[in-house]
C-alpha cells in the first residue's frame, strides 16, 4: 500500500523529552527518522496526525514550555492534533472516530517513548482493527533514571528496554520496520 493511503500518527514528540530527567536514552536518530517519514508521507499525500501528552503532574516536563512539540513537528494546516493525559491516544480523544470517518485502512507509528505511549497506542490501534506498522528506528527509549531493576537486579539500557517493547508488538499488534523501508514502499 503506498504512503499516500496510510495515516502517520507521531506520538509525543515533544520538548519536554529533552528533560535530563527521563535519564538515558537509546537512539538518537530517532527524530531525524520521524521527519523524513513525515515528510515523505506529507509529500505523498497521506495523513498525518499528532499526539501531545499534556501532563497533570505537577513539575512535569510533559507541562508548559515542555508541552510544545519539538522543531519540525509542527502539524501543517489540516493536521488534527489529539491531546491526552494517559498513555492511550485511543484514551479521551475522538482518534477512533476520526480514523473511521476517513476510512484509514492502515497506519504507521512512531514517537516517544517506546515502551509507554507508543506501545499502548499501538496495541490498542490493534486491537480495534487498524493494521499498524512501528517505525522501530523513530522511536526511543529512556532508562528513567533507575539503577535497579524491578527484581533488584541491574537496571536495563534504555536500547534494551526499546528492543523489548518493538519485540513485543512486532508480529502481534504491529509489523516493525525500519523507516527507510516504510519510504522506500
Amino acid at each position: 500500500m503506498p504512503l499516500s493511503d496510510k495515516t502517520l500518527i507521531l506520538i509525543d514528540i515533544q520538548r519536554g523529552f529533552d528533560d535530563p530527567v527521563w535519564g538515558q536514552r537509546n537512539n538518537p536518530d530517532a527524530e531525524a527518522n520521524a521527519l523524513g517519514l513525515l515528510a515523505a508521507v506529507r509529500a505523498a499525500g497521506g495523513r498525518v496526525l499528532h499526539v501531545r501528552h499534556l501532563s497533570r503532574e505537577a513539575g512535569s516536563p510533559l507541562a508548559g514550555p515542555g508541552a510544545a512539540f519539538k522543531p519540525g513537528f509542527e502539524p501543517d494546516p489540516g493536521e488534527a492534533v489529539y491531546e491526552k493525559s494517559v498513555n492511550s491516544a485511543f484514551i479521551g480523544t475522538t482518534l477512533e472516530a476520526d480514523l473511521r470517518a476517513a476510512g484509514a485502512e492502515a497506519l504507521i507509528i512512531c514517537g516517544l517513548t517506546t515502551p509507554h505511549c507508543v506501545s499502548t497506542t499501538t496495541r490498542m490501534a490493534a486491537n480495534l482493527g487498524f493494521p499498524v506498522e512501528l517505525a522501530h528506528d523513530a522511536c526511543a527509549a529512556f532508562t528513567r533514571n533507575a539503577d535497579v531493576g524491578f527484581d533488584g537486579g541491574p537496571a536495563p539500557s534504555a536500547e534494551e528496554i526499546h528492543r523489548a517493547a518493538v519485540y513485543h508488538l512486532h508480529g502481534e499488534f504491529a509489523q516493525a520496520r525500519r523507516t527507510a523501508d516504510l519510504i522506500a514502499g
